[in-house]
């Protein structure tokens, strides 16, 4: 699970202490008074002693920090005296990360908000930009990602009708109908998900209020309209929990058992499929994960990525649906081979 804010904080002063070289080495009591004392609340013994394992070992972290204690003075160290968390070189996935970020941003310009810190947007921008060239200059990457987000135009009309509780008209050009919907949107939410938009919302026309998902790259046209919707608690921290990507189908998250190659697995390892991955068996011949999600599309889309190197064990549906895949792509494979 990503880390909050006060977590990264955390991390960074017991960093600064650490290498503090005009104090003495720090006990668990000074670095618990040190970074109480930067963040302006009492932080407990039990949470800097987590932050410590997290720094060392929490693979999504990627810290790996060398710190080391010392028994006989009760105290922490770098092992490294010249590591710092500081230092972490970015990669290639938190580059584009970032690059997608600021992208999102330049097409939020038109609204105040962003407005305010535009010129701080354009600088971090152009940090990236010369940080990508350099890099791409030496041979080091190569970054073939279009910059330009089709739909995202949308975006701070949607915006402002989100804020404004503002019911808006699109006309929406899914891919299985030859001619646009159209439909009148409660618009909840805006998401980012593989480099494109999408809209959350409920659509008037919809039975039983069923929350819809609208990719903004199909939205043909958008419409204000002067009706307007009464709030709801929409919680898109809540509606995503148990969703790998962006389809929330309805009924309760499933619990998912997949079995990889031990090659295959040290990749789950250090990024996982989903928060709530577990690793339940690990041994020479197989890797086994459970997952808490809902059946969904792309779920099934990103196991069948994983070609040879995972088994689903369960659930029966899950199990049924990629064997059904698979043996339509033996009967395709099979007529290719028979033509030659």
């Amino acid at each position: 699970m990503p880390k909050n804010k006060d977590a990264v904080s955390r991390y960074r002063w017991i960093d600064d202490r650490l290498r503090n070289k005009r104090l003495p080495k720090p006990t668990l009591e000074d670095l618990i008074e040190y970074v109480s004392d930067k963040m302006d609340n009492t932080v407990s013994t039990r949470t800097i002693q987590k932050d410590i394992q997290d720094m060392r070992h929490d693979p999504e972290l990627n810290y790996m920090a060398p710190i080391v204690y010392d028994r006989s003075s009760r105290t922490y160290r770098y092992e490294d005296d010249s590591f710092s968390i500081s230092n972490m070189p970015i990669d290639e996935a938190d580059l584009e990360g970032l690059e997608i970020a600021i992208g999102i941003l330049e097409q939020f310009r038109s609204l105040p908000v962003v407005q305010q810190f535009e010129d701080a947007i354009l600088k971090i921008a152009a940090s990236l930009k010369m940080n990508r060239e350099s890099l791409q200059h030496k041979g080091m990457i190569k970054f073939t990602r279009a910059t330009h987000y089709k739909g995202a135009e949308h975006i701070p009309e949607i915006v402002d009708a989100i804020k404004n509780l503002e019911v808006i008209r699109i006309a929406y050009q899914s891919f299985d109908r030859d001619e646009p919907k159209e439909h009148w949107v409660e618009p909840y939410h805006v998401r980012e998900y593989q480099q494109r938009f999408y809209l959350v919302g409920k659509s008037q026309k919809a039975k039983g209020g069923t929350l819809l998902t609208f990719a903004l790259d199909r939205i043909v046209k958008l419409w204000p309209t002067n009706d307007h919707f009464d709030e709801k608690n929409f919680d898109d921290a809540s509606h995503f929990q148990h969703a790998i990507g962006i389809t929330v189908p309805e009924g309760a998250p499933e619990e998912v058992l997949l079995a990889f190659t031990p090659r295959q697995a040290k990749y789950l390892k250090t990024q996982p499929m989903h928060a709530s991955q577990q690793i339940v068996q690990d041994n020479d011949t197989e890797c086994r994960i459970s997952l808490n999600v809902v059946i969904n599309h792309e779920l099934i889309m990103q196991v069948l990525s994983y070609g040879a190197n995972v088994r689903v064990l369960a659930p029966r549906q899950l199990v049924d649906k990629i064997a059904g895949e698979v043996q339509h792509m033996q009967q395709l494979y099979g007529k290719a081979t028979a033509r030659k």
